[in-house]
């Protein structure tokens, strides 16, 4: 494919030569289209949103976009790079906004404009908030076709395009400094390994302050000249059947989603609602953002295969804002690759294969290190490689790594410029656990702080929360948290906080699925479960993309910030 300078340059020559086409297609909850912007309409409108920029605000400074559900968003992004301004996708605020980041972000970037529209404007709580930081708020709508246009200088290759903030599963969130040249060489990975084209349709509904909704789902398409058909979060987690409708209707290439995407549709199937719905389109499905599990896999192929679906189109995938989104990934049309690991030998950090039915556990293959990238598996202690099939932390190099955080020096020099002994560097350090099989696959284990130590054994979280929630009964899919706390004498104890069903609240025998937690936990991993907290739906802290926020779970745990079912 051609190679661009900026993003402003591939938007110019997509308005130039596919200008009538449709970018950005936003349909509701009914699947209704409520708002289109062809390439064309999307450059003009950046275009006259930039020359406002520019008027009160100088290039380099921060500009946070503050958006409901819809493409004014995709319009407020692309002004910002023409102006030269540093775009800081932001999750929006909740009215009652003690567990989101915003504030972090806010004191972090120290932002000169807010980006918004004239609905989200005049929320008082929002004005409140953002009165002391001195911002100033615009407003951004559909541009008039007849406006006057300014000459824009274009952005250089290492301009810092976005500050992209980590969603803050293990710490708190930082923001990864994307240059064009970072987003330019990811999309292209991430091209040569989905295969897409013009024709490669998305329909998303990961929100767009999100690295996976805003780069894998909306940039790449508009990379590709394809349309990229947007839903609504909230829409998804409602009806979330409406995301294969769409699919459907559109008949969409490309769909992406974190695993629990997949089990949500799975757990919300009805056979009436998904009546004439064919995902024989669908080429790609890609599952990445947080652990992708083997049940779910095959509990989605199994449910909507009837449907379609052709399983060679499941794509498990590994990613994260420092890399500017893509690690790793298979091929289109490839399938998924699964193996029997040894529970025991991982907890030792190492890969064997299982004794026995009771040691086995599936591991699930997020492909292997895109092209112009290496991927390489190293002791985190020693930071010496180590060999294929050895558990280590997931070391990446490659164009689309970022080199810094924002005003972070510490973090910019230990995470995105460590250097692997004998070898040198620089490489990203992700945090994350896994190791390379001989055919150069990955496979993800968990991640180093989320670890738990117990009587001097390694337990990964994950495995714990997942037989908890395969008990039958009222424990919600991928609402868990394990996690450790120091009893009196000062040994890691486990504690186990689970979200319950909104229907069985009210008639649950709390003791009894205790009891019945505890024994699995124990048959399962030989440890005990000396606390557990059965809560209400929507109770336990989450990131953006549905990730467990653990670390977060653990304090409020010791604060006594949950509100336990009786």
């Amino acid at each position: 494919m051609e190679s661009f300078r900026s993003l402003v340059a591939l938007l110019a020559r997509r308005a130039e030569e596919q200008g009538d086409d449709r970018a950005y297609v936003f349909v509701s909850d009914r699947g209704t289209e409520e708002a289109v912007l062809t390439f064309r309409q999307l450059h003009h409108s950046a275009c006259m949103l930039a020359a406002r920029l520019i008027a009160i605000a100088r290039p380099g400074e921060r500009a946070v976009l503050v958006f409901p559900p819809g493409i004014e968003f995709m319009v407020a992004f692309f002004g910002c790079l023409m102006a030269g301004i540093i775009a800081v996708p932001m999750m929006m605020p909740r009215r009652n906004g003690a567990r989101d980041a915003s504030a972090a972000i806010l004191a972090n970037c120290t932002p000169a404009v807010a980006l918004t529209t004239s609905a989200v404007a005049l929320r008082r709580d929002l004005q409140a908030r953002f009165a002391h930081e001195n911002i100033r708020w615009i407003e951004v709508g559909p541009s008039a076709a007849d406006a006057e246009t300014v000459a824009l200088p274009e952005p250089a290759q290492d301009d810092v395009a976005l500050l992209q903030y980590t969603s803050g599963s293990t710490s708190e969130p930082k923001g990864v400094m994307v240059s064009h040249a970072n987003l330019l060489a990811n999309l292209e990975m991430i091209r040569l390994a989905l295969g897409n084209t013009s024709r490669s349709t998305y329909v998303n509904w990961v929100p767009l302050y999100h690295d996976m909704g805003l780069i894998l789902n909306a940039l790449q398409a508009l990379y590709v000249g394809a349309t990229c058909v947007l839903m609504a979060p909230n829409a998804f987690m409602q009806r979330p059947l409406g995301w294969l409708r769409a699919i459907s209707h559109y008949r969409a290439e490309v769909a992406c989603s974190p695993n629990f995407g997949f089990d949500l549709c799975v757990g919300r199937y009805r056979a009436d609602q998904m009546e004439g719905v064919d995902l024989s389109s669908l080429k790609i499905a890609l599952n990445g953002a947080e652990p992708v599990r083997s049940q779910t896999i095959e509990r989605f192929i199994a449910t909507f295969a009837p449907h379609g679906f052709d399983p060679r189109a499941m794509y498990p995938a590994y990613g994260m804002a420092e890399a500017t989104l893509l690690i790793s990934g298979g091929r289109r049309g490839g399938g998924h690759v699964t193996r029997p690991v040894s529970r025991a030998a991982l907890q030792e950090h190492a890969m064997e294969e299982p004794s026995d039915a009771g040691d086995t556990q599936i591991a699930v293959g997020c492909g292997r290190a895109l092209t112009g990238e290496r991927i390489a598996i190293v002791d985190a202690d020693k930071c010496t490689r180590l060999p294929a099939g050895r558990v280590g932390e997931i070391w990446v190099n490659g164009a689309n790594i970022a080199r810094a955080y924002w005003r972070n020096a510490e973090a910019t020099r230990a995470g995105l410029n460590a250097e692997i002994a004998g070898e040198g560097g620089p490489w990203l350090r992700t945090g994350d656990l896994g190791f390379v099989d001989v055919t150069g696959e990955l496979f993800v284990t968990g991640r180093i702080k989320d670890l738990l130590i117990i009587r001097g054994i390694n337990h990964y979280p994950q495995d714990i929360e997942r037989t908890v929630q395969s008990l039958d009964g009222p424990l919600r899919e991928n609402c868990g948290a394990a996690f450790s706390v120091p009893d009196e004498s000062g040994e890691e104890t486990l504690v186990i906080v689970q979200e319950v069903e909104r229907t069985a609240r009210h008639t649950i025998d709390t003791e009894e699925i205790k009891g019945r937690i505890r024994e699995a936990v124990a048959d399962n991993h030989e440890i005990s479960a000396r606390h557990i907290a059965l809560i209400r739906p929507g109770a336990l802290p989450k990131t953006t993309s549905g990730k467990i926020q653990r670390k977060l779970a653990r304090k409020l745990w010791l604060e006594g910030g949950f509100e336990q079912l009786a």
